[in-house]
């Protein structure tokens, strides 16, 4: 291993922590990437236990509405009671299927008296206003049945918003500006109301069922902090390969020197090309081109 001992100079040390330091950034990047993946297959796990099922009257639920957990998201409730349509609201900058719009929030007061937000669905802008939606339509007027999916509340994102909007569903900034109680742990994303008026606003998207690529990127991670040892291990290899041909070469040299033959004018690339194609036939690995050049040799040495 003595050949190898230059490994242990400042600067193939500092290389190797360099290359230390690399990976552990390169497995903490994998880590994230791998929780990342926890949480969307956590978001998923949810959608395929709650979204389809049959729908609880909202008196079985409703503290869930007050006080959600994760694991309620998307769950089916039916409620029964009528729209305050006077306090309508639309919350701005709404993506769906690629556009952006509003989405309609409407208080609606439960036979149990509680005050539930329920969005209404998605409305696109205006073509030539764009600070209003296409169309505004009415929630059904008295008694109506709701089907709807819990949702938990929105945080405030501090940002300001038109009178009769919202900068994003904080269900207490609503309350609010509306003076009254409202249930302020989640809302309804609305999934059908009886009776259908004519016109409804368009129903959001099915959440899709896809992780994501972050397992692929985490394994990526890993190989990146493992290749930055490959290369280390690699140049040091290299490094070592040529200080033996310079050994070589210069007793090549040495030999000439003192058999009185040692030709002039020949530089350090070229006495270390010969080093290598001779350490080549040495080790039986010699290419078609040193064959010619020991050919070319032999027939000038003959001459």
């Amino acid at each position: 291993m003595s050949r190898y001992r230059f490994l242990l100079t400042p600067t193939w040390l500092g290389w190797l922590a360099v290359c230390v330091g690399f990976a552990v950034a390169c497995v903490f990047l994998g880590q994230w990437q791998l929780d990342r993946r926890e949480h969307a297959m956590e978001d998923i796990n949810r959608v395929v236990a709650n979204y389809d099922e049959d729908p609880v009257p909202y008196a079985e639920v409703r503290e869930l509405y007050r006080s959600p957990e994760a694991d309620d998201e998307w769950t089916v409730t039916t409620l029964r009671g009528e729209y305050l349509s006077d306090d309508v609201r639309l919350v701005r900058n709404r993506g769906h299927s690629g556009s952006v719009g509003y989405e309609q929030v409407v208080p609606f007061r439960t036979h149990d008296g509680d005050v539930v937000v329920i969005s209404r669905g998605w409305l696109p802008t205006d073509s030539t206003d764009a600070s209003r939606p296409a169309y505004m339509p009415e929630p059904p007027r008295g008694e109506a049945e709701v089907t709807a999916r819990l949702k938990p509340g929105e945080p405030d994102i501090d940002r300001d918003a038109p009178d009769g909007q919202l900068a994003s569903i904080d269900l207490d900034e609503y309350e609010t500006q509306l003076g009254y109680d409202l249930v302020t742990g989640a809302y309804g994303l609305m999934a059908g109301e009886d009776p259908a008026p004519d016109q409804q606003p368009r129903q959001l998207a099915r959440p899709e069922l896809d992780e994501g690529p972050h397992l692929s990127y985490s394994m990526q991670w890993y190989a990146f902090g493992l290749l930055g040892f490959v290369g280390w291990g690699y140049a040091a290899r290299l490094t070592a390969r040529n200080r033996d041909l310079d050994v070589i070469a210069e007793e090549e040299d040495g030999k000439e020197r003192a058999a009185g033959t040692a030709s002039s004018g020949v530089s350090r690339q070229e006495r270390l090309r010969e080093a290598r194609r001779r350490r080549r036939e040495r080790a039986g690995r010699a290419s078609d081109e040193d064959v010619e050049d020991a050919w070319v040799d032999e027939r000038l040495g003959s001459r």
